[in-house]
């Protein structure tokens, strides 16, 4: 018998080929067909293909059964009789390597591994990290010597090693003694030798591979001797195949006399691949072709692939334009999905018979692209929705961790070893699926814990050992296990009277109802403790044997993770990860390993790989660039191609034997996806869509395109023109950042490019030309009637109207006002952040506790830099508020008291609630702020509802805080205020807030306090421009979040004054008046007049 080579242009006229090869069975009809294939996503679409023959009626409706797809590599080793779990397979190899390495440390000869990994030298973290992944990279070359150059591994099995460069001379010795720890030969030195293929049958098939080592290569023609071998190979062109026979063996790839032998440029760039595997074939090989279709080219890409099936130089022909091809350039990687959203959308829609399953994209880093395919594409099949969010995609390749929430745990834990342990990291974790469902933790819980961490001061670092690490092992503030304690102790004690347990000082947000998650939080610390201890072993500094890391992240998935019966499979694949880790790692005494080491051995576990799973499964497929991915479609659609990305830019491996002196055949990464790129553009029956990044997303600087794609559209133009103008101007369309560029909406072809609604919506918002702004609210809501008026929300009204009526009308937080958590030790605390520590500081001086106590419950609640830097802090902030204190000690000598107040008003609501810090007769506030018209404001209203409320009490009111340059402090006093004129200016308060909830008022504390205030002195005009100016001062009110987002970002006084009233110039200046001048008059004692 004889090899038999197959060969076509197109990837389903050899499938078509084998079918007619394969029709006939064998003559034991339990007999497999063995048709070895080079990824499992063509194992699936060879299987589809093949039941359209293999026992197929008129209706293609037929069977393939009982067919064994194994890749080129299991079938050599079935052919050999080599075992599974073989020593010198490159995933078990690495584990004896890595103890030879340790074993022949030291030795003069290995000198130049042990300076990398530290062994000499400088030991640092870097070098000590390598172990693994050097063992790991020096098994894949030694694999690929015995695949590519078995003749040189027997060669220095027999230590002839002269043609070795002089700096690589390590790795022969390195090889033998790793073969005498082995004590069995390198499969490479039975090379050639005899095949059993017990496992085989009589016929055997390989379809589509690009290359083959030397070892498939002598197995396959060693097969060939005694049974029916099937080579199937696409290949791209009938002439330079006949351009190339007859010029082999070659050995040296820089001898090679076919590197020009092609006369089409696409050829000579891109298909080297293809012409060293005809190099490399045996030269008694039976020989035949299947041609394709012989019908004339009608479109650019036919014309292009008929160029190069018949390796014909392009001529420059006229064709008439058509879509075939289309390149689109885009800004960064977002654009380039939308586009191809859109692109994919309008094929659809233009060809009623072109289906999803009969789109491919294919994309050469499918990880980056994931996420925003993910939501370009699917989950809403509302009817508002973008259609692309109706189209069903699979995305195929995906890493593990990205498609298993546990595994993805799992790759957390591993990162958070040698984390800081910051709040968000934790915080992140118990967010994830698993451990939510493990610790029970629902939204509200995630939501509450982060509120609660936060006022708890955790920043980062378990405790004071794990910040050992950092050096601050003297630091315990701030850590979790110093937060924790303040909650738990915060559960059930109050922080009032500055007491406290140990050194946890209670939390006072804590409620009996945070008892159970909080305790739930703590169970997840410590279980994360215990895991990242166990992962720490006895000698963090030098790592454990691996089943000890292995145990640690078992116990890890039964500690921290939990899944519904639905997604069990979760928990068995992480578990299967880790015994397969262990499996391949059977040594009798594995290695000590260190963090970085195990994160290597399960970054190959865990990475994305070529699979059945998503490909090819009937809808919208996206996949990863590999070899004979390319199988036909009727639209081939590639993603990603940028310059710089592909093809793969790799730095010849200084390590590599072969990369000295390459050998035809032999494996090149950039050739690899060049070939790819070939036989992507060969695979499309109809359309050829290309995306790429051709501007920056940022400064819009234009890109090259990847060489490749280049190269094509340097050919294109070469091959013809489009309606009289070169192939590149219409076949690349350059699209705009925006996806509502107006652009994009132009009919074209009877219809517009983009299908996105919204985007519409904001092109005709842009070309309708530049309009006044537009207002929050068109306008007044509708009055909500209320028999009851909260006092706390009357007193918020006052502070911040535009806030309240946003918070308790529209029930909206501006962007800015929430609270982001700060992971940082507090080494300079902002002014925010000092002026809590000195209002604290304050309220705890005036209830009377020691200044010592104070200052010490401060440092316990972790707000302090540490050490003198928080010692220096506290005297100048207790120094300032000791100056406050005793302006307020007289009042703070009668004991405070919460009174509550109800006062029906006439032909109005009931004011309701309770006025705190009542001493004596007097509404007593103090602040460790400067004393603002905020605080007057709170006071006035608590005063005037004491008033009400309780017509009998002579009623007075203080506030006291900061003062200016020249005084520390500061105090605003108000008394003689009787309980008719309280209750009438409570009503018009309660009116004004009525309005306030309808719409935002221009009413604002400084602004409008400081225009009342030149009121008695100044024209309205004079009053309005001080106004002005305090409005857009450098912290005036104008950069308010709640003010920009209802008037916009730098509007002045002048845009949202309003008309003018009665009196008043503008609405800004009645509403001021109206509620600051009654205050000021009750301050001064006296009536104010106006000019």
């Amino acid at each position: 018998m004889a090899l038999h080579v197959h060969r076509a242009e197109r990837a389903d006229t050899l499938a078509e080929a084998l079918a007619d090869v394969l029709v006939t069975p064998p003559e034991d009809p339990f007999a497999p067909e063995v048709v070895a294939v080079p990824t499992r996503g063509v194992e699936r679409w060879l299987a589809q293909r093949l039941s359209h023959h293999l026992g197929a009626g008129a209706a293609q409706d037929g069977v393939c059964a009982n067919v064994r797809f194994p890749s080129p590599r299991e079938l050599v080793r079935l052919a050999r009789g080599l075992p599974d779990d073989g020593s010198w397979r490159p995933e078990r190899l690495v584990w004896p390597l890595l103890e030879t390495i340790d074993a022949c440390a030291g030795e003069p000869w290995l000198a130049p591994l042990d300076t990398y990994l530290g062994v000499v030298g400088e030991r640092t973290g870097t070098r000590a990290g390598r172990r693994f992944a050097a063992a790991r990279h020096l098994a894949r070359l030694f694999d690929a010597y015995a695949e590519d150059r078995p003749a040189m591994v027997r060669a220095w099995a027999a230590k002839d090693d002269e043609d070795v460069p002089a700096d690589l001379r390590w790795q022969p010795e390195l090889l033998r003694r790793l073969r005498e720890r082995l004590g069995e030969p390198n499969p490479a030195e039975t090379l050639p030798g005899r095949v059993t293929a017990a496992e085989l049958p009589a016929r055997v098939s390989v379809f589509g591979p690009t290359r083959l080592s030397t070892t498939e290569l002598t197995v396959l023609a060693a097969l060939a001797d005694g049974r029916e071998v099937h080579v199937w190979l696409p290949h791209p062109s009938p002439a330079l195949w006949a351009a190339v026979r007859g010029a082999g063996p070659v050995e040296r790839r820089r001898e090679d006399p076919t590197a020009d032998v092609a006369a089409h440029p696409l050829l000579r760039s891109l298909a080297r691949d293809a012409r060293e595997l005809q190099l490399r074939l045996p030269a008694d090989a039976h020989e035949v072709h299947h041609p394709a279709s012989g019908a004339a080219p009608a479109t650019l890409l036919e014309q292009l692939q008929d160029d190069l099936r018949h390796d014909r130089a392009p001529a420059a022909i006229d064709l008439a334009p058509d879509e075939s091809v289309v390149v689109h350039s885009c800004h960064g990687p977002d654009r380039q999905v939308e586009v191809l959203r859109e692109a994919v959308l309008g094929l659809l829609a233009d060809d009623p018979t072109l289906e999803p399953r009969d789109i491919v994209v294919m994309c050469p880093d499918v990880e980056t692209f994931a996420p925003l395919i993910t939501a370009a594409f699917g989950g809403d099949d509302a009817g508002t929705a973008h259609p692309g969010h109706r189209l069903q995609v699979r995305v195929a390749d995906r890493a593990l961790t990205q498609v298993n929430p546990v595994l993805g745990v799992l790759g957390t834990v591993l990162d958070l070893a040698d984390a800081r342990l910051t709040a968000s990291e934790l915080l992140d974790l118990a967010e994830s699926e698993p451990v939510r469902r493990r610790f029970r933790f629902d939204a509200d819980d995630l939501e509450r814990l982060r509120v609660l961490v936060a006022r708890a001061g955790v920043r980062w670092g378990l405790d004071r050992t794990h910040r050992a690490a950092y050096k601050l092992g003297r630091v315990a503030e701030n850590t979790w296990e110093a937060g924790l304690d303040r909650l738990l102790v915060g559960v059930a004690m109050s922080g009032d009277e500055q007491v406290w347990l140990d050194s946890a000082l209670p939390l006072d947000e804590v409620d009996s109802r945070d008892a159970d998650l909080v305790g739930r939080l703590a169970e997840l610390v410590d279980r994360v403790a215990e895991v990242l201890d166990r992962m720490r072993g006895t000698a963090a500094d030098d790592g454990q044997p691996l089943g000890a890391w292995l145990d640690a992240l078992g116990w890890a998935l039964d500690a921290l993770t939990a899944t519904v019966p639905a997604d069990v499979w979760q928990l068995t694949q992480a578990r299967a990860v880790l015994a397969e880790v262990r499996d391949t790692a059977s040594a009798a005494a594995p290695p000590v390993l260190t963090l970085h080491d195990v994160r290597a051995v399960l970054s190959d576990h865990l990475a994305g790989r070529p699979t059945r799973a998503n490909f090819r499964t009937g809808t919208l497929t996206v996949a990863t660039l590999l070899p004979m991915r390319s199988v036909p479609h009727r639209v081939v659609c590639l993603l990603g191609l940028a310059d710089q990305v592909f093809p793969r830019q790799r730095a010849t491996d200084g390590d590599d034997v072969l990369a000295r002196d390459p050998h035809v055949g032999e494996r090149d990464a950039a050739t690899e996806d060049r070939q790819l790129f070939l036989d992507a553009v060969l695979a499309a029956t109809e359309r050829l869509v290309v995306v790429h990044s051709g501007a920056d997303e940022r400064t819009g600087a234009s890109r090259p395109p990847a060489v490749p794609v280049g190269e094509l559209l340097d050919t294109l133009d070469a091959t013809a023109t489009v309606g009289g103008r070169p192939a590149r101007e219409h076949v690349v369309r350059r699209h705009p950042l925006q996806p509502f560029a107006p652009g994009n909406f132009r009919t074209t072809g009877g219809r517009a490019f983009s299908f996105d609604a919204a985007a519409l919506a904001g092109a005709r918002s842009l070309v309708s030309g530049r309009r006044t702004r537009t207002v929050f609210l068109e306008g007044p809501l509708p009055a909500r009637p209320s028999t009851e008026v909260d006092l706390a929300d009357l007193v918020k009204f006052v502070e911040h109207p535009v806030r309240a009526f946003l918070r308790q009308r529209l029930s909206l937080v501006a962007r800015g006002e929430e609270e982001e958590p700060d992971e940082a030790l507090p080494v300079a605390p902002d002014a925010l952040a000092t002026w809590a520590i000195g209002e604290r500081l304050l309220a705890d001086r005036l209830a009377g506790h020691d200044v010592t106590a104070c200052m010490e419950a401060e440092r316990r609640r972790g707000t302090l830099p540490p050490g003198a830097l928080g010692v220096a802090l506290l005297r100048r902030v207790g120094k300032q508020a000791e100056a406050i204190k005793l302006v307020a000690d007289p009042l703070w000598a009668e004991p405070a008291r919460d009174l509550t107040v109800t006062v029906p008003l006439d032909g109005g609501p009931t004011v309701v609630g309770t006025v705190s810090g009542v001493r004596g007769s007097t509404v007593a506030a103090v602040s460790f702020s400067r004393l603002a018209p905020k605080h007057r404001a709170v006071t006035w209203v608590h005063l005037l509802a004491l008033a009400a409320a309780h017509p009998d009490g002579s009623w007075s009111a203080a506030t006291i805080g900061k003062g200016g340059r020249d005084e520390p402090t500061a105090r605003a006093d108000i008394t003689g205020i009787t309980p008719e004129h309280a209750r009438a200016v409570l009503a018009d308060l309660v009116a004004l807030r009525a309005e306030g909830l309808r719409e935002p008022l221009p009413l604002f504390a400084k602004v409008s306090e400081r225009y009342v205030a030149d009121r008695p002195r100044r024209t309205t005009k004079q009053a309005f421009d001080t106004a002005r100016r305090e409005w857009s001062s450098r912290f005036g009110e104008a950069n308010d979040a709640a003010h920009v987002l209802v008037w916009g970002r730098d509007r002045t006084l002048d845009d949202v004054a309003g008309p003018a009233g009665e009196v008043e110039s503008t609405r800004f200046g009645e509403l001021a008046v109206r509620f600051w001048k009654p205050l000021r008059e009750a301050e001064r004692g006296q009536e104010e007049h106006y000019r």
